[in-house]
């Protein structure tokens, strides 16, 4: 027979430190009596704890509340959000998009910065376009007056390894994305997380956005390509080697041919992608940018909605668009049966609650599982978002101990 062990001092400590760390993050400012309530502990337990927690530099009084009330009581105690700080990426092939924050998570300074593709042979380019990225970043990060990164984390296409740490392309990413990468890993006393670009919107709707308060959803991303973000019981679910949600290859009809292993223009990708939906817009009559990409499919979306209406282009459109969504989503449903969907990316941010509820009519007749589709809520910027949560989380594991 097993016996239940009791937590030692220090263990209790620490827990209770987390505790009171993560109720001022998560509330703002607070004074003891607050942070007894809030808690449950005793008196001299929340004392010893602020105490504790001021001597290490990550709580201070910020001011006192009550007209009426001095001293101890009165204080306001504030998470330091100055303690350190964090960086995400959302890098594209194109350039990529940056934040630096607090951490609190909150955003001190931003950067954006195009990069052209200097060729598959060009390696002294490459090494150039990762310097040049990094000197943004270090830029960005003195205009903040942050003198240190702890923890960097990064957004890219493609299969993230969750042993090795490794970027696997499953299409055509230049090369500057792996120099950034190695030049990030360079930074003295910095953590840098590499995940899946999609996985990160993923977090950022279970966080902050669409999914909040389900254990159990996936999220669909529709931009330039199609992927997946796969959460059950709460946990995000990559696969054995970060393959999990890799939906542009899943083969469906409707395609002139089948995916292959290094190319996924016969799968879901060729239905739903941008270009796909880029042309079914021009069928219908609707206009669409020739440049075929993220934002033309974009434009496509909204300007069918302003086009709805008995004998107007933009419901047909929606309507066809929807059943190829449902083809791929159907799949998903069927074997994961999550209960909930989000469009994200793009095309799912254009489409709205318009698509979505088209999306999950079509759905209902396609697949006995029951399912709620929603539109994303974390818009253009949720892969950065995710990160800036990936990042906090983990500057938080090391600073409060998180388990």
């Amino acid at each position: 027979m097993t016996t239940a062990r009791t937590a030692t001092p220090s263990t209790a400590r620490a827990i209770n430190d987390r505790l009171a760390l993560n109720l001022l993050l998560d509330q703002g400012p607070l004074t003891a009596t607050e942070l007894r309530e809030l808690t449950g502990l005793s008196r001299p337990t929340v004392a010893d704890l602020l105490d504790r927690l001021g001597r290490s530099g990550l709580v201070a009084v910020v001011g006192e509340r009550g007209e009426q009330r001095r001293g101890p009581n009165a204080r306001v105690y504030a998470l330091v959000a100055s303690r350190a700080h964090l960086a995400a990426f959302d890098v594209r092939s194109g350039g990529v998009s940056l934040v630096v924050a607090d951490l609190a998570g909150r955003t001190l300074a931003t950067a954006d910065l195009v990069v052209e593709d200097p060729g598959a042979d060009d390696d002294a380019g490459h090494r150039a376009a990762a310097d040049r990225i990094m000197s943004v970043l270090l830029d960005t990060a003195r205009r903040a007056e942050v003198p240190h990164l702890h923890t960097v984390a990064v957004g890219a296409p493609g299969l993230v390894d969750p042993a090795t740490g490794r970027l696997q392309s499953t299409g055509d990413l230049p090369a500057w994305h792996a120099d950034l990468l190695a030049a990030l890993r360079e930074l003295p006393g910095t953590e840098v997380i590499l995940e899946n670009e999609v996985n990160l919107a993923g977090r950022a709707e279970y966080r902050t956005g669409a999914a909040r308060g389900r254990d159990d959803f996936v999220l669909v991303w529709l931009g330039h390509s199609v992927g997946a973000a796969v959460v059950l019981d709460g946990r995000l679910r990559r696969g054995i080697g970060g393959g999990a949600g890799e939906i542009c290859f899943l083969p469906v009809p409707g395609t002139a041919a089948l995916p292959t292993a290094t190319g996924c223009e016969g799968g879901f990708h060729g239905l739903v992608g941008s270009a796909a939906v880029c042309a079914l817009a021009r069928d219908h009559g609707l206009p669409a940018d020739p440049a075929d990409d993220a934002a033309a499919a974009e434009a496509a979306v909204r300007a069918a909605l302003g086009e709805l209406g008995d004998g107007r282009p933009g419901g047909p459109f929606l309507d066809e668009l929807a059943e190829r969504i449902a083809l791929g989503t159907s799949a998903i449903c069927v074997v994961l049966d999550p209960g909930c969907v989000v469009l994200g990316g793009e095309v799912g941010r254009a489409g709205g609650a318009e698509l979505a509820a088209r999306v999950e009519r079509r759905l209902a007749r396609l697949s006995p599982v029951r399912t709620e589709v929603r539109a994303g809520e974390t818009g253009g910027g949720a892969i950065l978002a995710g990160a800036v949560l990936t990042a906090g989380d983990a500057v938080r594991r090391d600073l409060f101990g998180e388990p």
